[in-house]
């Protein structure tokens, strides 16, 4: 870049005094500060260009090598998990062969299989057991005063209707 000095743009000043005069010395001043401040506005947005455009460059190589690697290891991860069912279908097989026949001729009784417990798992289970519930006389359904104080009324009292 241009180097300037104190000494040059003294001289620089001293001779736009001469020319131009002392009058239009200040507004050209100020137009040729505003048209520098331009510039350099001009070069800082180049330059960050510049620079977005090689971050982006470097962010796209990352997100290549990022994929290469995330292909490679769902093929390895897919390759163990093809190994693993071929494994197991092959030991699975040898379950499903007929058992072999004990030294009396009866075969060998088969595994359970499993059954759902078919619990009804909207309802609330309680810790407490609902035998012992009712052997203690803790009450088990939610009733309303009213037909609390009626359920315990004695026979012989009329309700004040």
């Amino acid at each position: 870049m241009i180097d300037f000095g104190i000494d040059k743009i003294a001289l620089i000043g001293a001779v736009a005094l001469i020319v131009i005069g002392p009058e239009k010395l200040p507004k050209v001043a100020r137009t040729l500060g505003h048209l520098v401040g331009k510039a350099q506005r001009y070069v800082a947005d180049v330059r960050a260009e510049v620079n977005r455009s090689i971050e982006l460059d470097e962010i796209k190589k990352m997100k290549s090598q990022v994929e290469a690697a995330a292909r490679e290891v769902e093929s390895t991860v897919n390759q163990e998990v093809s190994q693993a069912s071929t494994a197991i279908n092959s030991d699975w097989s040898a379950f499903d062969t007929p058992a072999p026949a004990t030294d009396s001729g009866v075969f060998a009784p088969e595994p359970p299989t499993y059954k759902h417990p078919r619990k009804n798992w909207r309802l609330k289970r309680g810790a407490m057991p609902q035998w012992y519930k009712q052997r203690q006389g803790i009450r088990t359904r939610a009733q309303s005063g009213a037909a609390r104080v009626a359920r315990f009324r004695p026979p012989g009292l009329k309700s004040r209707s």
